[in-house]
C-alpha cells in the first residue's frame, strides 16, 4: 500500500536552489514550500531582497512548462490576474513568477470573508475570459467526446476497481459508456469557450486589487460553456445549498447574456448543462482522487471523496434519464463506500 511522502533527499529542490542562486543571482534567498497540486508540479515561495516570488518545479518528462507559459500569456492579455512569468528554464523544468499571495478562496471562506463578493469577482473574471477569449480558445486543444470519455473511464478503473474493489462487469461497463456518451453530448451541444478546467476555490487567490488571482490554468482547453461554472459552484472542497448555487448560476447566465456570451434562452436547459457537465467532472474526480492514493501515494484527497460522491448522487437523482445509472450507484457504490474509505484512510 502506498504511503504519503516521507522526508528524504530532494535533488530537484537542490537543483532549483542552485538555479536561483547561481543562474538568477538571487543571493541570500530563502526557499520554502508554497503548495503542491494533484500533478507532479510543486511550488516554492522564494524570499529575496524584501519581496517574495514563486518558483515552480515541473519535472521534465512528467510536466511541460510550455502550456503554462502560453496560457498565462493568453489570460493576461484578456485582462485577468495571473502570475507573471519572470524567468524560465524549460530544459530543467523551472519557472520563477510573481507571487499572488497565500490566501485562496477556500481559506478566505473559512475566515469569514464575503462569499458573495468573492464569487461575484470570480464570475466577472470568468465572463471576461469567455467573452473576450474566443480567439485564444481557438488555439487550445478541443475538449472533445474522446477526451471527455477518457476522463470518465477513470471512474470504473480507479474508483470502482481499485478503491471499492468492485470491478464492473460487461453490463456495468456498457451502462457507464452510455452515461459517458450522454454527458459528452450535453457538453458538446454547448457553446465552446476557453475552459480553465480547475476553476475552483483552491486555485483562486484573494487579492486587494484585480481579484481573483487565477492559478493552475496550464491544462486549459476549448470546451463547454458551463464547465468552469460547475468547477466553481460544485467545488470539490466546499459545498453550498442548492438554492444558493442555482441563484448564482442564474445570475451568471443573466450577466453572460449582457456580456454577449451565447447562452440558451431556456434557463432549465442551462441548469441541465451545468448539472451534466458537473456530473462528468465529478465522475472523473472520483477516479483521479482514488488514483492519487493508489498510484501516487497522496492520501489527503480521499477525504474529499464523500463530497464528490454526494454531488454525483445529487445529479443522477435529479434527472430521469440518469435513473438507471443512479440505481447502479445505489446498488454497487453506496453500500461499499464507507468500508473502502475506512480501509484506505486507516492504512
Amino acid at each position: 500500500m502506498p504511503t504519503d511522502t516521507a522526508a528524504r533527499p530532494d535533488p530537484r529542490l537542490a537543483l532549483l536552489e542552485h538555479w536561483l542562486a547561481q543562474d538568477l543571482k538571487l543571493v541570500d534567498s530563502a526557499v520554502e514550500p508554497a503548495s503542491a497540486d494533484a500533478s507532479f508540479r510543486r511550488y516554492f515561495r522564494v524570499r529575496t531582497a524584501g519581496r517574495t516570488l514563486i518558483a515552480m518545479d515541473a519535472p521534465p518528462g512528467r510536466e511541460d512548462l510550455g502550456p503554462f507559459v502560453g496560457v498565462a500569456r493568453a489570460l493576461g492579455a484578456l485582462g485577468v490576474t495571473v502570475p507573471e512569468v519572470l524567468e524560465q528554464d524549460r530544459e530543467r523544468g523551472f519557472l520563477l513568477m510573481s507571487d499572488l499571495g497565500s490566501m485562496h478562496y477556500l481559506a478566505a471562506f473559512g475566515a469569514g470573508a464575503d462569499v458573495e463578493r468573492l464569487y461575484h469577482d470570480a464570475t466577472e473574471a470568468l465572463l471576461r475570459i469567455q467573452a473576450r477569449g474566443l480567439e485564444a480558445a481557438a488555439a487550445l486543444p478541443p475538449y472533445d467526446a474522446a477526451f471527455l470519455d477518457r476522463e470518465v473511464q477513470l471512474f470504473p478503473e480507479w474508483f470502482l476497481g481499485r478503491h471499492l474493489d468492485a470491478v464492473p462487469d460487461a453490463a456495468a461497463r456498457a451502462l457507464i459508456d452510455r452515461t459517458s456518451a450522454r454527458l459528452a453530448a450535453s457538453a458538446l451541444e454547448q457553446p465552446q469557450v476557453f475552459v480553465h478546467r480547475d476553476y475552483h476555490s483552491r486555485n483562486l487567490m484573494v487579492l486587494p486589487a484585480g481579484n481573483p488571482g487565477i492559478l493552475d490554468f496550464q491544462d486549459a482547453m476549448r470546451g463547454a460553456l458551463t464547465y468552469d461554472l460547475a468547477s466553481l459552484f460544485k467545488d470539490c472542497y466546499v459545498v453550498w445549498p442548492r438554492p444558493r448555487v442555482l441563484a448564482w448560476v442564474g445570475d451568471y447566465r443573466r450577466r453572460a447574456l449582457a456580456a454577449g456570451v451565447a447562452v440558451p434562452g431556456d434557463e432549465a436547459e442551462f441548469v441541465r448543462w451545468f448539472d451534466f457537465v458537473g456530473l462528468q467532472r465529478h465522475l472523473k474526480v472520483l477516479g483521479i482522487f482514488a488514483r492519487l492514493w493508489y498510484r501516487d501515494g497522496k492520501q489527503s484527497y480521499l477525504r474529499d471523496l464523500p463530497t464528490v460522491l454526494d454531488y454525483v448522487l445529487g445529479a443522477t437523482g435529479a434527472y430521469g434519464e440518469l435513473a438507471e445509472f443512479e440505481r447502479f450507484l445505489r446498488a454497487v457504490v453506496v453500500p461499499r463506500f464507507a468500508a473502502a474509505q475506512a480501509r484506505a484512510l486507516g492504512a
